[in-house]
């Protein structure tokens, strides 16, 4: 990624599931040994996994544009540059649409969106300048698909993959990529904390140690697209090619 540096990879939402794992998933790299930044809010548990990672923990809220200044600002102050951005961080809601509290929808947008915009805004320019970089962003197949009693957090998620395919336009020719995740379930405490249990039979929540191998996997390969499990490829070519049917599927079986 950088020469003969051993490569620097900053991952949010470091200090629980997908970030967790992608943190310890970049750890086990033997070969580029990278160096790894590891953002979160709980800085208890942010630190236990520092200690096991061998990362260097950063503490922060993408909720607060100046939250995210300053972790970007401490980030490039500690390793001089960041040549992988995982923005793995992000919270969900579930019920109604109509009765989903405004300061949820809010927090949302920030830490699902804004804030991941900003972070990358941050750390971009210096990638465009050395020539080369990636920047991951894990979304959901909410984002591409929608999802009943999900709507805001389908919007952050949606955002997120127009804004990936975006940046990919702008950034042709200057070798840095743009990966987007698209996970259906995944295992980890995400749902508990939204309040709501995962409850559909299909997908089968994804192990988190899975999705953090394909995240890997995108950046060593360069990979701008990732469904996972690889099969909700199909039903999101579903979408595109015969929406009405692809509706009326998602209406009768959720």
């Amino acid at each position: 990624m950088a020469g003969t540096a051993r490569p620097v990879v900053l991952i949010t939402g470091a200090s629980s599931g997908i970030g967790e794992a992608v943190a310890e998933r970049f750890s086990g790299d033997a070969e580029r040994r990278w160096r790894l930044l590891l953002a979160g809010r709980d800085e208890v548990r942010l630190g236990e996994v520092a200690r096991r990672t061998g990362g260097r923990g950063l503490r922060g809220d993408l909720a607060d544009r100046a939250g995210v200044e300053r972790l970007a600002a401490r980030a490039l102050e500690a390793e001089g540059r960041v040549d992988v951005l995982v923005a793995a961080a992000g919270i969900g809601w579930a019920g109604p649409f109509t009765g989903t509290p405004p300061e949820v929808v809010e927090r949302m947008v920030a830490v699902n969106l804004t804030g991941v915009m900003h972070l990358v805004r941050a750390v971009l320019p210096g990638m465009v300048e050395r020539g080369v970089g990636r920047v991951v962003l894990v979304s959901s197949m909410a984002g591409w698909a929608g999802v009943a009693n999900e709507a805001a957090y389908a919007a952050t998620k949606g955002g997120l993959l127009a804004f990936a395919e975006s940046l990919r336009y702008e950034l042709a020719g200057t070798r840095v990529g743009v990966t987007a995740v698209l996970p259906g379930a995944v295992d980890t405490p995400f749902f508990a904390r939204r309040g709501v249990p995962y409850h559909r039979a299909r997908p089968k929540p994804v192990p988190a140690g899975r999705l953090a191998d394909l995240v890997w996997r995108s950046v060593v390969y360069r990979r701008d697209e990732v469904f996972a499990p690889a099969w909700l490829a199909w039903p999101a070519r579903l979408r595109g090619g015969a929406p009405g049917p692809f509706r009326a599927m998602a209406k009768r079986f959720g």
